[in-house]
């Protein structure tokens, strides 16, 4: 029979089969557990015969029987094809009697059944794939009895359970096979641990690598791996992760397997369950000791260089003041001259690369930073700013260095010439805000001379500082001749003064 006759069926026959072989289960060998059960059942109910029957396309299988002596019989002859259509379960109490089963020669041959009792098997989606059953030879006027049936019933969720465990661990298997096939073909060498840390797994790039034996530094054993410099540090921060949950992320030196210490970037992060309860760790150990001797090597060159440009600023500024003492008639040229490559040159040492040694000289890499350390050189003798920086400050490299130095050079020599920063007690405000997508610069000159208006012509010095600004920053300078002092603002792109940021915000 072929169970799709029922058009009751809320499935499809091709759905019920699906479900059935998603268990991988047919044809497997007899297991324990599925035998005891239908032994359980056969002495329950008192009957010769006790079946765990899976209903295939034109076969009925057996997981586990007793008292059949066959894994498999033809569908044509089953009883439990008709009970697959059943809600729940199906009894008959006389086969002779019932129309499905009188002619059915395993009624009116051997071995001349009976009864039947059987319970559905569904899968977790409520597709029916087969039934725990009993059958007899003996006719049961009154049926089985309700504990009977009951035990039935449990027992059928037995088995369901059974065959859900079986395929959840055969799907674990096939992830961790999965998992070890794809974590033995990365270059990285890859590890994890227990949520307390406890390593238990290494991938084959680790053993290549260090070339220690399988299992040697399970556990805590790893760290003896490490240079005995980068041990206690190494130690320290897994243990604070482990106690924080927070991301692994450190550089040590490991041990590789001809005593060579190789620089390694060594990351993990936490899984978690649903309660937020972690559950293991996962994590990769990659050998960055070419790339960081290749960065060094750079960082070594970069500095070189930069240190020759310093010294091409030097010798420029010595042969101008050298000229200008064989020609006083050029001498206020030459200074002018001198002023701007100085503050070139002070632009230039600010976002060179630096060693930990130079690096304090010249503070931190903002644009703050920049501008005081510019302007100390217009403080009084008593060291205190005269001109003074306020509000927003901003990351800041050689991409503005050059622009922004000469921009505020020209600003304060001429305001040291001619506006606040000549007079006594005079001063000057540099505003920096953040506006949007714009970074604003407004110069504020204060207690200097009157002003009386716009000069009638514009000198070498606004050129530049404009050029500066609109040709080099892509941005908008104006200049306000206000009577109480000159007041300049600088509209810049945000991007403007790092690349960084520029990048962010491409992204």
């Amino acid at each position: 029979m072929n169970p799709t006759t029922n058009n009751t069926a809320d499935w499809s026959e091709a759905d019920r089969l699906a479900a059935l072989r998603a268990y991988d289960i047919l044809d497997t060998p007899r297991e324990g557990a599925f035998d005891d059960i239908v032994n359980l059942v056969a002495r329950h109910f008192d009957a010769p015969i006790a079946v765990i029957n899976l209903i295939d396309e034109g076969r009925q299988w057996f997981k586990a029987e007793t008292g059949l002596g066959v894994r498999e019989t033809p569908l044509d002859t089953s009883f439990c094809a008709h009970a697959i259509l059943a809600e729940d379960r199906m009894v008959v109490p006389d086969a002779t009697k019932d129309d499905r089963f009188a002619c059915n020669p395993l009624v009116t041959a051997e071995p001349h059944l009976r009864f039947y009792a059987g319970q559905v098997l569904k899968s977790a989606e409520g597709l029916p794939i087969g039934t725990l059953c009993v059958l007899d030879t003996k006719v049961r006027p009154d049926g089985p009895t309700p504990l009977q049936m009951e035990t039935l019933e449990v027992l059928a969720a037995q088995v369901m359970t059974q065959l859900d465990l079986r395929r959840a661990l055969a799907g674990q298997q096939q992830s961790q096979a999965q998992f070890r096939a794809i974590a033995d073909s990365m270059p990285q060498m890859v590890w994890s641990t227990l949520p307390d840390g406890f390593h238990d797994y290494y991938n084959a790039r680790w053993y290549e690598f260090t070339g220690v034996p399988d299992g040697s530094t399970d556990g805590e054993g790893w760290n003896g791996m490490f240079h005995p410099e980068d041990q206690d540090r190494a130690w320290a921060t897994w243990r604070r992760c482990l106690e924080t949950g927070d991301p692994y992320e450190i550089e040590y030196r490991l041990r590789r397997h001809d005593g060579v210490y190789r620089w390694t970037l060594g990351r993990a992060r936490p899984i978690r369950n649903e309660t937020g309860e972690i559950t293991r760790w996962f994590g990769t150990c990659t050998d960055i000791d070419d790339l960081k001797r290749s960065d060094q090597a750079k960082e070594l060159l970069s500095q070189e260089l930069s240190h020759r440009i310093k010294n091409i600023f030097a010798v420029v500024s010595a042969l101008i003041a050298l000229s200008a003492r064989q020609h006083p008639e050029a001498k206020e040229f030459a200074g002018a001259v001198r002023t701007r490559i100085n503050a070139l040159a002070r632009a230039h040492e600010f976002v060179r690369p630096h060693t930990e040694n130079s690096r304090p000289t010249v503070g931190t890499m903002t644009l703050h930073a920049f501008l005081t350390d510019l302007f100390k050189a217009y403080s009084e003798l008593t060291g205190t700013p005269r001109v003074v920086v306020t509000g927003d400050d901003a990351t800041f490299d050689d991409q503005a260095a050059t622009s922004v130095a000469l921009l505020f050079h020209e600003l304060a020599t001429n305001a040291a010439k001619y506006g606040a920063l000549s007079a006594e007690g005079g001063k000057v405000t540099l505003d920096t805000r953040r506006l949007d997508d714009r970074f604003v610069l407004t110069w504020t000159e204060t207690g200097g001379p009157a002003v009386e208006g716009a000069p009638v012509q514009t000198g070498f010095g606004t050129s530049l500082a404009t050029l500066s600004v609109e040709g080099q920053l892509g941005g908008r300078l104006e200049r306000k001749w206000l009577r109480e002092g000159l007041q300049v603002v600088a509209d810049l792109p945000a991007t403007a003064l790092s690349r960084r940021r520029a990048a962010q915000n491409a992204a």
